[in-house]
C-alpha cells in the first residue's frame, strides 16, 4: 500500500468526466492506496481523479461519526434519485485546500453502484454519507464545490483558487522533468 500525490484545482484531470471501471483485476491494490491517501490527508472521502487516475471510483470513511461504523467503496456509481428536501451544510476539499464553502445539496439520494466484487447495489444514503457521496460524484464529473456556489461567492476566492492552480501548474512541470531525467 501507498500513499498517492492528491491532485489540486488547476489540473486537468480534475474537470474531465470519469471513465467507467472495466477491469476490476488489480481494483483492491488501487482502493487501498486510495484510503492510504485519503487517511494522510485527513478527508473522509476521495475520488480517483484527485489522485490522477481517470476513472469512475471513490472512497468513503465516516466511520468516526455516529452514522456508520464501516467504510465505503463505491465504482460506476449514478445518482438515480435525490429528495427534493435539500440543505446547506459546509464542506472543504482535499483538491482545494483551505477553502470550505457552505453547499446546498439533497439530503437524501438513491445510488445505483458496484463494489469490488463487481455486484451492482441500489440504496438509499442520507446524512453526511449522502453529502460525502455527492461530493465525490462532483468529482467524477468534473465538478467542484466552487462550481455549486453563486459567482458573487466564488468572486470571494479567485485569488485562492489562482493561487493554488499555481502551484498545482508548478507541480506537474516538476514531475514531467524529474520523470524524463529518470529515463536518461
Amino acid at each position: 500500500m501507498s500513499v498517492l500525490s492528491i491532485v489540486h484545482y488547476g489540473d486537468p484531470i480534475l474537470k474531465r468526466k470519469c471513465k467507467p471501471v472495466n477491469n476490476f483485476d488489480k481494483i483492491i491494490s488501487v482502493i487501498d492506496d486510495m484510503f492510504d491517501s485519503m487517511y494522510e490527508a485527513e478527508g473522509i472521502g476521495l475520488a480517483a481523479n484527485q489522485v490522477g487516475l481517470d476513472m469512475h471510483l471513490f472512497v468513503v470513511d465516516i466511520s468516526h461519526t455516529d452514522e456508520t461504523d464501516k467504510t465505503h467503496i463505491f465504482i460506476n456509481s449514478t445518482i438515480i434519485n435525490k429528495n427534493k428536501d435539500e440543505e446547506y451544510f459546509q464542506e472543504g476539499c482535499l483538491s482545494i485546500p483551505g477553502i470550505a464553502l457552505d453547499v446546498l445539496r439533497p439530503k437524501k439520494i438513491t445510488l445505483k453502484y458496484q463494489t469490488p466484487d463487481q455486484k451492482w447495489h441500489e440504496k438509499i444514503f442520507d446524512g453526511l454519507l449522502a453529502r460525502a457521496i455527492q461530493h465525490e460524484i462532483d468529482h467524477l464529473n468534473g465538478v467542484f464545490i466552487i462550481d455549486r456556489v453563486d459567482h458573487k461567492e466564488r468572486k470571494k476566492y479567485k485569488k485562492d483558487l489562482k493561487s493554488i492552480a499555481s502551484i498545482q501548474a508548478k507541480n506537474r512541470i516538476e514531475k514531467k522533468s524529474n520523470k524524463k531525467d529518470f529515463f536518461l
